[in-house]
């Protein structure tokens, strides 16, 4: 058993070889990183993911699979893998050099392909994850975004991501461990967070300050963190709020961009070598650690005896305590937090946890004093308000013909007359004659019209206003990944206008069922292009017996209930 050494890596290169690497840039094949590759990269780059020098390569992915650790021997319980797609893939060979840029072209960094390898999305979903359950966000990422490739290998770093936000709090492990030094701190225990710091978070973190005596050093997530989380500005404008309410001089506060990946113990393994890495002598592991919570049976995907055994294995080797919380409970006549299993019998308590509270803010119901700071509410509510005062968008997707741009335009009249929003009415043929006249109708150009549609709502949704959007869109990632994209700003309702195809060819005026069906029209959705059914929409409505009125009555009373309008 090889122990983790407590060396930091430092992959920036000095100013002689970022200049040598800039001449030979031009000559590599690029390689562009998505947001959560670009977190991945800037925590190799700074040390943070130490003892890692890169990208896995796939004897040391193989190796953390099965045991957890490196090729080495050292502990790591994660995979860091560079995924890319298979056209990328097959221009690569092993031993040359690519060049890392972000989205907008920026260079970051050089790596050598030490190793090519296709990935196993079923078994790295239960090796790491311990399931193939799809609402778990690290397996989605597998099965539906990830590439197919895998390429490893050592990264030379030329630049770090550019970050416009919180500079003074986006510091290195070397440098936190100097500021910890410049104030004479001997024993800090950490505590990683993707949520705002409520009461309870608070209460944990004092108890553990105390149990171990010991400072703080709060390590908010500022990465990719779980679908449907508060952003990172909020959260960051909560921490500081509530940083005022720690005793003087007992918290260092520092931004870390991680991509996190939900995997429970695995990820608590991860953060105590993350925060072994910043300085840390003790860190915080409360019962439902980086997990996403429950699985789509309604179960917990992690229990707590798993997190307990696996860190409390992983505290010698790695020089870092763990201080655990098992679930904590309120008791209402004491005004107090509590663990639950030490509670005396029959004596009041509530459970109430942050998610539950996010919960709360996302629909406009009240949040109980005893829960959080008033001021954490306050900003809570600034930046997400109640349902009547966000922006949302009506997504109706069925066949042509199926009645979809006829209710949006009742909707839209409706919407207007009410004029307590701006509205939008998206239909697929109005973008498709604004935003993407230059595509034809392809598969691919089909996909990339609904694409753009959903884009737009998005940033209506974001600025508060209605988006009405009617087009085919046939395909359910598509629509899932629309979907995802505006819940971070507001209601998202997916209308099913599941009027039999039959029906839709009756009312066809263009005549396009029947060309597709004579073969004069290729790749007509229903007839030799398949349309995928939402699986779980807000709403289905079959139009075959009911008006355009009756119908945007029924999305409107839906949306009534949900308390939007």
């Amino acid at each position: 058993m090889e122990k983790n050494k407590d060396l930091l890596v430092d992959l920036l290169v000095d100013d002689k070889q970022h200049q040598l690497l800039k001449q030979l840039i031009s000559t590599m094949p690029d390689v562009t990183l998505n947001d959560r590759q670009i977190c991945d990269f800037e925590l190799l780059a700074t040390g943070v993911f130490s003892p890692l020098k890169g990208f896995l390569k796939q004897i040391d992915y193989e190796s953390v699979l099965d045991r957890m650790r490196l090729e080495s021997g050292e502990l790591w319980p994660v995979p860091i893998c560079l995924d890319i797609g298979e056209t990328l893939a097959f221009t690569l060979e092993i031993g040359q050099s690519v060049a890392l840029r972000d989205q907008e072209g920026f260079i970051l960094g050089v790596m050598n392909v030490d190793d090519i390898w296709s990935m196993d999305a079923e078994k790295e979903a239960m090796a790491v994850y311990g399931t193939r359950d799809k609402t778990h966000p690290g397996v989605d990422y597998l099965y539906n975004k990830s590439g197919r490739t895998y390429i490893g290998g050592e990264i030379q770093a030329l630049n770090l991501p550019i970050h416009s936000d919180f500079r003074r709090i986006r510091n290195t492990p070397g440098e936190v461990r100097k500021i910890f030094s410049k104030l004479g701190w001997k024993r800090i225990v950490g505590f990683q967070t993707r949520q705002p710091l409520h009461r309870l978070q608070y209460e944990m973190t004092i108890q553990a300050m105390r149990e171990t005596r010991a400072n703080l050093l709060l390590l908010p997530v500022a990465g990719v963190t779980k679908p449907g989380d508060f952003d990172h500005f909020t959260r960051m404008r909560c921490y500081e709020k509530v940083a005022a309410h720690y005793p003087p001089d007992t918290l260092v506060m520092n931004l870390i961009p991680l991509a996190m990946r939900m995997a429970g113990p695995r990820d608590a393994i991860l953060d105590m070598i993350i925060g072994k890495n910043y300085g840390c002598t003790h860190f915080i592991i409360d019962q439902d650690h980086s997990s996403p919570g429950k699985d789509s049976n309604g179960d917990r995907f992690y229990k707590q005896h798993d997190f307990k055994q696996l860190s409390q294995k992983a505290t010698e080797e790695l020089g870092v305590e763990t201080v655990t919380f098992e679930e904590m409970v309120y008791l209402p006549f004491e005004d107090e937090y509590q663990v639950a299993e030490k509670v005396p019998e029959n004596t009041e308590t509530i459970s109430f946890t942050g998610d539950d509270i996010q919960r709360r803010i996302r629909t406009g119901r009240r949040i109980p004093d005893w829960a959080t700071f008033p001021e954490v509410i306050q900003e809570l509510e600034r930046s997400y308000p109640s349902p009547a005062h966000q922006g949302f968008t009506v997504f109706l997707t069925g066949l042509s013909g199926a009645g979809k741009s006829t209710i949006a335009k009742v909707l839209y009249a409706r919407f207007l007359e009410m004029g307590t929003r701006p509205v939008t009415l998206l239909d697929g043929d109005i973008v498709r004659r604004n935003l993407s006249s230059e595509l034809n109708f392809s598969k691919e150009h089909r996909d990339i019209n609904v694409k753009r549609i959903g884009f737009v709502a998005a940033e209506i949704t974001k600025n508060r206003g209605i988006a009405i959007c009617a087009p085919i869109a046939p395909y359910e990632k598509t629509r899932r990944s629309i979907r995802e994209s505006i819940e971070d700003y507001g209601g998202f309702f997916e209308v099913h206008v599941s009027t039999p195809i039959t029906e839709c060819e009756k009312r066809d005026r263009k005549g396009m069922y029947a060309k597709a069906r004579a073969g004069l029209l290729k790749g007509f959705t229903g007839v030799d292009d398949p349309y995928e059914a939402p699986a779980d929409p807000e709403l289905r409505i079959n139009t075959t017996d009911l008006t355009p009125d009756e119908a945007a009555q029924e999305v409107l009373l839906f949306i009534s209930q949900n308390h939007y309008i």
